[in-house]
């Protein structure tokens, strides 16, 4: 990563300008052009320094509902079971942990009724317990990693 990659990263961890051409105005910020900037993301994103690009919405506000639910893969069928966890459209994060549970993933749904569906049917294709664990308080941390040389 270079001085501009750098400043590409500290500076969109704010997030991007609300307007009509906000990866313009991002780019005006940071001394590119536009076309540089999504140039520059595109490969950020190919190398996996960037995982994504994408606003956050808070989902119960539009309705939805999001839960972090577990369950234990035997480790024979790790593969098989996380290849059937992630098939699903309703699963936005699944990674694996050191534990007795040992896949943990985010669930996100239209309802928030939709949520026991999805469990179910993880539990009946892959045979394992899924235990749901719904978040009790909101929190905003607001977390920003500096990126440095």
């Amino acid at each position: 990563m270079d001085d501009i990659d750098r400043a590409i990263i500290n500076q969109l961890q704010g997030g991007l300008p609300i307007c009509e051409r906000p990866y313009l105005e991002a780019a005006r910020i940071i001394g590119i052009g536009e076309e540089e900037l999504i140039e520059r993301l595109s490969q950020l994103l190919e190398r996996g320094v960037l995982t994504r690009v994408g606003p956050l919405f808070q989902i119960e506000r539009m309705g939805g509902a999001f839960t972090l639910a577990a369950l234990h893969a035997p480790e024979d069928r790790y593969d098989q079971i996380a290849e059937r966890v992630n098939a699903l459209p309703q699963i936005a994060h699944n990674y694996t942990r050191t534990h007795e549970l040992n896949m943990w993933f985010v669930i996100a749904t239209e309802t928030p009724d939709e949520i026991d569906r999805v469990i179910d049917r993880i539990e009946q294709d892959t045979g394992c317990t899924v235990f749901n664990f719904p978040k009790s308080r909101e929190y905003f941390v607001e977390m920003k990693l500096k990126v440095r040389a």
